[in-house]
């Protein structure tokens, strides 16, 4: 699996480029084909971001990250 940086995930905000990633216990999927991502903004959660301490004030489980498949490894650098 390729493995993206902190930086190179900011990139595929939705704003920048028109991928719209975001990361969950280190993993990155793309989200852009849901519409609840559309323009790298879902409520008041951003794309481009490590969303995992995110996911306790969300209204749904971690299960959401079933519907997309993986495309990538976060690193730390």
């Amino acid at each position: 699996m390729k493995t993206y940086t902190r930086q190179q995930l900011a990139l595929r905000n939705g704003q920048d480029r028109p991928e719209i990633w975001v990361a969950f216990q280190g993993k990155i999927y793309d989200v852009s084909r849901s519409r609840l991502w559309k323009n790298g903004k879902h409520y008041e959660h951003w794309a481009g971001q490590d969303l995992t301490a995110e996911l306790v004030d969300a209204p749904h489980t971690a299960n959401v990250f079933d519907k997309f498949e993986p495309i990538g490894q976060l690193i730390e650098q």
